[in-house]
């Protein structure tokens, strides 16, 4: 009985081809839209945490607060220094400590003139931790050595993006601030637009070139073994304000763990896919509407047949099923479709995203559960949409049903 119910609700909306398309493109566009940012997002929130498990839980940074331009610029209004970095170094829970400073630079390359950023790169002992950190591998020449003083190593953006003609390469010289650099080596490309477009330079040259000496934009430390990240980090913002003078609540400086980090990260992303989503709820809603309309449309065009059914034994439960049926089709089809439509767009934008802007980060992620999630959804709307326009058709009275035109 049960398939001849699927039968008959299959052959309907076969007789009504078009309308029953149309009735679907709204179910298709919502699930469509909702599987396409729940991947990317998932996709996201995954690379994300490959990156901080490589980072590790024991990271703790330290940075200026009330920055109103990037680091390094005119507009910073706190700034830390050599002196904050040994302070940090001695705190109880700390075991090793290093630092960086960025400045924005004046690029020359074969009479074109661009504009980047600089990093100071440690080359002693704090480079291990820098790499643990930021894990630049260079793929093409060598790291920077200590008493590299015009060296630099580049991202891979400088040497492949055709930001310059030609690209500049490894051996080649160019001009940072006027000064000739000669490039001897590039990283391999990390997924970020602005790190990919970056420029190392040895820390102490760095700190001659650009005449700073002792200051620092970034205090990186890692936590001693057994120690909790976070109690660390307490307590080395509590003896840092000491240091500098400051009162509680007043700091100019902030200090975040790599667990802050990632949770921050993921609350990010969350909120942005609820408030995307919510918006294509809108798609579904109007599709549910549509399935409505259709079914009530359906139920106006087929009341003689109702009256037939029913007249040759065909209960209420019967006819409900049918319509209810139908109407889950309807949406489940619906949400087939937009599936794969969802899979199509978040991998377009992930190719468009690694082809253009070469953010590699930036990756696609289906769990069967939204899969079945999706196409489960897609059904209930259907169904919850089927409800009243099959409700009225099983109400109809036989002898009334038979007797409209």
């Amino acid at each position: 009985m049960r398939a001849d119910y699927f039968t008959i609700a299959v052959g309907n909306l076969r007789k009504r081809k078009i309308r029953s398309w149309l009735t679907m493109v709204g179910i298709f566009i919502g699930i469509s839209t909702i599987v396409a940012l729940i991947s990317l997002g998932q996709g996201m929130k995954s690379a994300i945490n490959e990156q901080f498990e490589v980072l590790g839980v024991d990271k703790v940074i330290i940075k200026p607060r009330g920055t109103f331009g990037p680091p390094g610029s005119s507009a910073l209004t706190a700034e830390l220094t050599t002196d904050d970095e040994e302070f940090v170094r001695n705190i109880r829970g700390v075991a090793e400590v290093t630092s960086f400073a960025l400045a924005n630079i004046r690029v020359e390359f074969n009479d074109q003139v661009k504009y980047y950023q600089a990093w100071s790169v440690p080359t002693g002992e704090g480079r291990r931790l820098f790499k643990e950190i930021y894990n630049f591998d260079v793929e093409e020449g060598r790291e920077l050595e200590k008493g590299d003083k015009f060296k630099v190593v580049v991202g891979k953006g400088i040497v492949a993006d055709d930001l310059f003609s030609p690209n500049p390469k490894v051996r080649d010289k160019i001009k940072i601030n006027d000064e000739d650099f000669k490039v001897v080596g590039n990283w391999e490309r990390i997924g970020n637009p602005g790190d990919d477009r970056a420029f190392a330079i040895a820390e102490d040259a760095f700190r001659e070139i650009f005449d700073v000496p002792e200051r620092v934009d970034f205090i990186l430390a890692r936590t001693e073994k057994g120690e909790l990240p976070k109690v660390v980090a307490d307590r080395v913002e509590k003896e840092l304000r000491k240091f500098r003078d400051v009162e509680e609540g007043e700091e100019d400086f902030s200090i975040s763990t790599s667990e802050e980090l990632v949770s921050t990260f993921g609350d990010i992303l969350t909120a942005l896919q609820v408030v995307l989503i919510g918006i294509a709820f809108i798609s579904l809603i109007v599709g549910g509407i549509g399935i409505m309309n259709t079914m009530y449309t359906s139920v106006l065009e087929r009341t003689k047949e109702i009256g037939i059914m029913k007249a040759i034994g065909g209960r209420n439960s019967d006819i409900l099923k049918i319509f209810l049926i139908e109407a889950g089709l309807l949406g489940t089809i619906g949400g087939g479709i937009g599936v794969i439509l969802g899979y199509i767009m978040s991998k377009a934008v992930e190719l468009y995203a690694v082809n253009v802007f070469k953010i590699t980060f930036l990756k696609t992620y289906f769990p069967w559960y939204l899969i079945i999630g999706a196409l489960m959804f897609s059904y209930l709307v259907g169904m919850v949409s089927g409800v009243l326009p099959a409700r009225a058709a099983s109400m109809q009275k036989p002898v009334e049903a038979l007797r409209y035109e």
